[in-house]
């Protein structure tokens, strides 16, 4: 399997710029320059989304949308509840592995994020876990 690393939180939010104050203005984040997804508003989410860093992982603060998967056909939503996010060079191995645990995932492909082909799956206790491969 591809090697995973932490690329982002993402937390979900009725309100993006009141999250952005804080984590930016309050506890000093940075708005985050480079790196930055190009977003599929027109193909399921549509909502409000701010990124900042620490300098090493990205925070993402989305807009809430429990709709999302109804909109993009799958089961797993990651804005309806926050997520963890890991980046690999690697996916098809990625959900091969899921495959022979028996861990079910929904594949967003590239439906959310230009560039970015995502899946996403849950923990044992439910937790949204995303991870993804950046298109060549």
């Amino acid at each position: 399997m591809g090697d995973l690393t932490l690329h982002h939180v993402n937390l979900v939010t009725e309100d993006v710029e009141k999250m952005r104050a804080f984590y930016g203005d309050i506890l000093g984040l940075a708005a985050e320059q480079t790196g930055l997804p190009t977003l599929e508003k027109t193909k399921g989410y549509a909502g409000d989304v701010a990124f900042l860093t620490d300098g090493r992982v990205q925070l993402h603060l989305a807009q809430k949308d429990i709709h999302a998967g109804f909109k993009t056909g799958q089961t797993v939503n990651p804005v309806s509840r926050g997520h963890v996010a890991y980046r690999t060079d690697d996916l098809e191995s990625v959900k091969a592995q899921l495959d022979a645990a028996g861990v079910p995932f929904s594949d967003w492909g590239h439906a959310a994020v230009a560039g970015w082909h995502q899946i996403f799956f849950y923990d044992p206790d439910g937790n949204v876990v995303e991870v993804h491969q950046v298109a060549p």
